[in-house]
């Protein structure tokens, strides 16, 4: 019991403390296709529990996707759905937009089975979010502040 006690004052403490300046409020993800072999991938990093289960969304031989920034779960199954009917990754994003009243501050990251990239970072993210993409892949990422940040922030994800 006593354990119990010392776990939950400490678990209280340390999640009483600020989180600027003393532990990471990032978070970053990444969606990606591996041209050779044709396997697609997910990712994300996060200072906030479990996002695991809200953010990366695969199917092997559809597309991959990464919802973060005011989460909007639906946009992994949907995307997936829709690539799996034949539209491109931006297809799908595009039209997963047009129906979300909350675009201005989401944070989503497609590519589809053959490569082809969308990503949106909405104009009401925090100040220190972007994205970057590459050939076959996109990262997102947004931090608390520009000390995360310096040299540019689409190069530090």
């Amino acid at each position: 019991m006593r354990k119990h006690i010392l776990t939950t004052i400490l678990f209280v403490l340390v999640n009483m403390i600020p989180a600027q300046g003393i532990r990471p409020v990032n978070t970053y993800s990444i969606v990606a296709l591996d041209e050779t072999t044709g396997e697609l991938g997910v990712a994300v990093q996060s200072h906030w529990f479990s996002v695991g289960a809200l953010v990366p969304w695969a199917q092997a031989g559809v597309g991959a996707v990464a919802t973060q920034s005011f989460i909007k779960v639906a946009y992994g199954p949907e995307g997936l759905q829709l690539m799996r009917e034949g539209k491109t990754a931006e297809e799908a994003l595009t039209i997963l937009l047009d129906q979300d009243e909350g675009k201005a501050v989401r944070q989503v990251g497609m590519v589809d089975a053959i490569g082809n990239i969308a990503v949106h970072t909405g104009k009401n993210c925090i100040d220190f979010a972007g994205h970057i993409v590459g050939k076959n892949y996109t990262c997102s990422g947004e931090s608390d502040g520009k000390e995360h940040c310096s040299g540019g922030y689409g190069k530090r994800i």
